[in-house]
């Protein structure tokens, strides 16, 4: 497996992995403060602020490289594993859902370009054969 695919595929699962993490954390039957670390974890590493300035070099990051990560496998304990296995399986079901709806919004797109380029030729050619 070549880098690039590789780093393809870790970033897929990533994305279904934060996926299913937030619909576990959503789950009536995860505890109060699993939830409350979610939000908490979420928030961290949206906000600007943080507990080292990212201008810092290599220390400026490292925090969020470190914080997170750590926030994250602790909210992985604290969810009882049977949420967690069931929002696993909705979180590929959604991005299996997800990608047949991208590609035929793609589709869509295409067809319309298409179209246009179509029309586009056709007003040229009888601009062009009528002057």
């Amino acid at each position: 497996m070549t880098l690039l695919a590789g780093l393809r595929e870790r970033a897929r699962f990533l994305k279904q992995e934060t996926l299913a993490l937030y619909l576990a954390v959503r789950d009536p039957r995860t505890p109060w403060y699993a939830k409350l670390l979610g939000v908490v974890i979420v928030a961290y590493a949206l906000s600007p602020v943080d507990l080292i300035p990212d201008f810092i070099p290599v220390i400026g990051y490292l925090d969020d490289l470190v914080l997170v990560p750590l926030g994250i496998a602790l909210l992985l304990r604290l969810v009882d594993p049977e949420v967690m296995a069931e929002a696993r399986l909705a979180a590929a079901e959604a991005v299996g859902k997800a990608k047949r709806t991208a590609l035929w919004a793609a589709a869509v797109v295409v067809a319309i370009w298409l179209l246009v380029a179509w029309a586009a030729v056709r007003w040229a050619m009888q601009a062009f054969a009528a002057g």
